[in-house]
């Protein structure tokens, strides 16, 4: 046989070992149980078979009165009356077969009326008829085991009370005399049947306890030679049971612990009959199931210890629980309250609606309140569902439609629900993909251009370059001709160099890799200083610069040497593209605790409507590109006052250019 079959059958056998042991040890420390006691007579079982007698007295000897006594006095109708004796006679054959079984003999101790079942007259012959030698068992009426009599309904018989509260009226007698089983009975009688049978299952319950006794110290002793245990394999059940949420592995522990415990202490196999095969198969399906319940419990509790014994690992536990889910579950219904209290109110209705249909189906008197409950709110919930369900569908069309690139016209907005809403979102959506498509083809187009214009811009020197290398190689050329040439390749690789240098530096300012250097700034000072570096420039251009500026010093935390150059840039691309003998105005000012900086002058070119493509690198307001620029200036420019936290704006109209720069008139920072 394989080994590993092997490993499991001495587990499984194991395992019913010990379950049967632990069965049977807790069997007699359960409860107070009957199999404890000597003889069947004082069982609890008898016990209810003696309550059962008395009442049986009560109602067909003592208290009994005919049906024409009953019609003349009580008030109930005839036809209750009768119920009430049709279903009284149906127990008269349980109330013989008692009288067969028991002699009673009961004496009322106020009128000394005596009832019961005997052939004798005089007390002395009661006595000595219920002496323990002719008697299986007596019972003294009053004593220490004895039932009370009396009681608020002895009868028999339920569900009659104003009846039975007639015959039954002043209960309040006392009685005294004897109840017993003779020894004469014959063993057929259900009592003594039931007695045998007792005997049967007391005499199994102690071997049962018995054999368990050292079944569970053989298999405890066992498990510590073999290390039984130890050769389960729990990783398995563990990968398992980590995939079932904690809150439900709780759950099924509960339901597999309560049919164990219950199990543990159900001895019903005990009464599977008075033979030995049925008695052992009983206790062999108890044992198979006792056992299978065990064994799930035992590998819930390993598998189950380790997630609760760490606290990290049991919250992350908790967060994939049901119930965490259902909570996120009700927080996302409510995430809108509006939206989940209308859900939760219309569930109710719908559900009530459900119940309403129940109750008139169970009884029609309820139609009269469901009918008019239907039509007023019934009928008016089921078309705002549709109409809502229908909305909501052409808003799931519209948005599909946007998904796929296909712009349906713009969704009503109906209401002010959570779906009108969300149509008003689905509208706004689309025209916002609409502007970011638009958006898109602008920036590919501005792409193309960029590349267009730095080849372009790049190529022009270094072509410049090849072309008065290839003439320097001429040996002949004359000395004044290579000198020009020179000159040319020097100039031509300074415009190259400056080209490079004005990219990475513009590169560099739009990614924010840059770190300024701030300081307190005389603003108008440096201004003055950037025009002193162009002043020849000036002098030589035909353009008329007239500046505005306030007598006392204007402070600002900036980084002078890259404002600089922001002057720098402005005033060149004003030299470059101004329109000849035209006005230049530069102005700096403090307004609202800002410096505004303001270049104006007239353009030579035709100017772009989109301002906001002057910013663009390499582009130019020059589109033939025959000057001199790099194109990166105002991009540059733009760059150096973004990091500043300031502002570089452009307008234009018609062929006024104007940039307006604002920074933050921090002067009292150092």
């Amino acid at each position: 046989m394989d080994t590993k079959l092997k490993n499991r059958l001495k587990i499984f056998a194991w395992l019913v070992m010990f379950t049967y042991g632990l069965s049977g040890v807790l069997m007699p420390l359960a409860v107070e149980h009957d199999y404890v006691k000597t003889s069947y007579f004082q069982t609890d079982d008898f016990e209810y078979h003696l309550k059962d007698l008395f009442r049986y007295i009560y109602t067909f000897d003592i208290y009994y009165k005919t049906r024409d006594e009953i019609i003349n006095s009580a008030e109930e109708s005839e036809e209750e009356i009768d119920a009430f004796y049709s279903q009284l006679e149906s127990y008269r054959s349980v109330y013989e077969r008692y009288k067969n079984t028991f002699q009673y003999y009961l004496k009322d101790t106020e009128t000394e009326r005596v009832y019961t079942n005997l052939d004798i007259e005089n007390k002395q012959s009661v006595k000595d008829y219920f002496r323990e030698e002719n008697m299986r068992i007596v019972k003294n009426i009053p004593s220490s085991t004895a039932h009370d009599l009396g009681g608020n309904n002895p009868l028999i018989i339920y569900g009659y009370e104003e009846i039975a509260n007639y015959i039954t009226a002043n209960n309040h007698t006392f009685y005294e005399g004897y109840v017993g089983i003779s020894r004469n009975i014959t063993e057929t009688n259900f009592i003594i049947r039931e007695a045998e049978h007792f005997k049967y299952q007391r005499t199994v319950f102690w071997i049962y306890t018995a054999g368990a006794v050292i079944a569970l110290v053989i298999s405890l002793l066992v498990n510590k030679k073999r290390e039984i245990l130890s050769r389960v394999n729990f990783k398995w059940w563990e990968k398992f049971f980590h995939k079932i949420p904690i809150d439900a592995s709780l759950v099924v522990l509960l339901f597999t612990a309560v049919p164990a415990i219950d199990l543990f202490f159900d001895y019903s196999f005990l009464t599977y009959g008075h033979q030995i095969l049925n008695t052992a198969e009983g206790i062999l399906y108890h044992l198979i199931f006792l056992t299978a319940l065990l064994w799930l419990f035992i590998i819930q509790i390993v598998c189950l210890y380790p997630r609760i014994k760490d606290g990290s690992s049991i919250r992350e536990s908790w967060k994939h629980s049901l119930i965490a889910k259902f909570l996120r579950i009700v927080a996302g219904a409510f995430l809108n309250r509006r939206v989940g209290t209308q859900v939760f109110i219309i569930l109710t209705v719908v559900f009530l609606l459900g119940a309403g249909t129940v109750l008139v189906a169970v009884d029609e008197d309820f139609i009269a309140l469901y009918l008019p409950l239907l039509l007023v709110v019934g009928l008016p919930l089921f078309f705002l569902i549709l109409k809502r369900t229908g909305y909501f569908n052409q808003i799931v069309r519209n948005a599909g439609a946007l998904v796929n690139g296909r712009y349906e016209p713009d969704l009503e907005i109906k209401g002010r629900s959570v779906l009108a809403e969300l149509a008003e979102y689905i509208n706004k959506m689309k025209y916002g993909v609409q502007s970011s498509q638009r958006a898109r083809a602008k920036s590919e187009r501005l792409k193309t251009e960029l590349i267009t214009n730095v080849s372009h811009d790049l190529r022009t020197p270094l072509t410049s370059i090849m072309t008065y290398v290839d003439l320097l190689k001429n040996p002949e050329l004359p000395e004044s001709e290579r000198s020009s040439y020179i000159e040319v390749i020097d100039r031509k690789s300074k415009r190259l160099k400056t080209l490079i240098d004005d990219l990475f530096e513009a590169s560099k300012m739009a990614s924010g890799n840059i770190k300024l250097m701030k300081e307190k700034i005389d603003i108008v000072q440096l201004l003055q200083q950037a025009l002193a570096e162009y002043n020849d420039s000036i002098k030589e251009s035909s353009l008329q610069f007239r500046i505005q500026t306030p007598e006392q010093p204007v402070y600002a935390f900036v980084d002078g040497q890259k404002l600089w150059r922001v002057f720098e840039n402005l005033i060149s691309n004003i030299l470059k593209y101004s329109l000849d003998h035209s006005r230049v105005y530069i102005q700096v000012k403090e307004n609202e605790g800002k410096v505004m900086i303001t270049f104006k002058n007239v353009s030579k070119y035709e100017l772009s409507e989109n301002v906001e493509e002057l910013f663009e690198r390499f582009k130019r307001g020059d589109e033939s590109r025959h000057t001199e620029g790099s194109g990166l200036g105002l991009a540059i420019a733009k760059s150096i006052i973004d990091l500043h936290g300031g502002s570089l704006d452009i307008q234009v109209d018609g062929d006024l250019f104007k940039v307006t720069i604002a920074l933050e008139n921090r002067a009292n920072q150092s």
